[in-house]
Parts: C-alpha cells; sequence; structure tokens
C-alpha cells in the first residue's frame, strides 16, 4: 500500500497531481517496495533556496531535494521537494512543458529514495539508465537537447540535485 501525498505550495505552474501519483507509483511497484509513505512538496525557488541553505549549506536554489526518513525491507518512507519555478525556467530553456520537466524532477527523486545514487560514475550510469526506463515508460521523452544525462550534468553545474539523509 502506497500513501502518496502531493502538496503544492506555489502559484507559477498547474501540477497535474495524479501524473506525478501515478509516476510514483509506477517506480514504488517496478522497485519492489511494498509500502511506501512519499511527500512531494512543490515549491517555489525562494522556499527551495531557503530549504538548501538550512539543511546542505548551500547559498541557491535547486531542482529537487530528497529526504528519506525510512527504509526498511519492503518499507520506505521520504519526502521529495521539487521547484516548479526552476522547471518553469528551465523547461523554457529546453523548449518542453514545464510539466514534463516537473515530472522529471520527482522520477529523480523517487529514484533517490528507493536507493539509486548518482556520485559515482558507475551509479550515474545506473541511475540514468533507470531514469530514462522510467521517463520511457510513463511516455515521456526528454526534448532533442536534453537527456537524462544531461539532467545530471545541468544539475550539478550550479543547481546540483541533492541526496540528503534524515540524519543530516
Amino acid at each position: 500500500m502506497f500513501e502518496i501525498e502531493i502538496i503544492n505550495q506555489q502559484s507559477q505552474l498547474a501540477v497535474d497531481c495524479e501524473r506525478l501519483r501515478r509516476a510514483v507509483e509506477l517506480i514504488l511497484s517496478y522497485e519492489g517496495i511494498e509500502q511506501a509513505t512519499i511527500n512531494i512538496a512543490i515549491v517555489d525557488d525562494p522556499t527551495m533556496h531557503d530549504l538548501n541553505r538550512r539543511f546542505l549549506d548551500h547559498d541557491e536554489p535547486t531542482d529537487v531535494l530528497t529526504f528519506p526518513f525510512d527504509d526498511e525491507a519492503g518499507r520506505l518512507e521520504g519526502d521529495v521537494i521539487v521547484s516548479a519555478d526552476t522547471a518553469v525556467r528551465m523547461a523554457a530553456q529546453l523548449q518542453w512543458a514545464a510539466g514534463d520537466e516537473l515530472l522529471l524532477y520527482v522520477v529523480h527523486g523517487i529514484l533517490h529514495l528507493v536507493g539509486y545514487d548518482d556520485l559515482d560514475p558507475d551509479a550515474l550510469t545506473e541511475m540514468c539508465d533507470r531514469q530514462r526506463h522510467y521517463l520511457c515508460t510513463l511516455g515521456l521523452q526528454p526534448p532533442p537537447s536534453d537527456s537524462p544525462d544531461d539532467f545530471f550534468e545541468r544539475s550539478r553545474e550550479g543547481k546540483p540535485e541533492l541526496l540528503l539523509s534524515h540524519e543530516s
């Protein structure tokens, strides 16, 4: 059983909460998670900037923050926070829908929660493959100027996506 709460705390972007919920359920199911409590917060850049500064001492907004709380056999709890402002800005640059960019952030955050990492080259390759798999399964193709691999690169250039542990 999955409990997925989506909290929209911004007004920049209309959010398809059902689409995000289906994506989270798909990933959790495919990754063998039997029970999960997941909170997804969609925020603006000032809120994301504040969270990034408070928890990681990075003085800038970012695209996605992930907070895993509990991960025991078949049970997962965690929060994923995504920036709608960043999604809108990046989507305009990449010439694709802001809702698709936001979905990419959610997929990325959920992959972190289920245990994927992108800190070393082998882990990065594996996470890129899984991200690409889920985006394709969801019917989403990144714009020609961007691929899931490019997402990691652009995330690391001035706006790193971050994996936070509850103990941080």
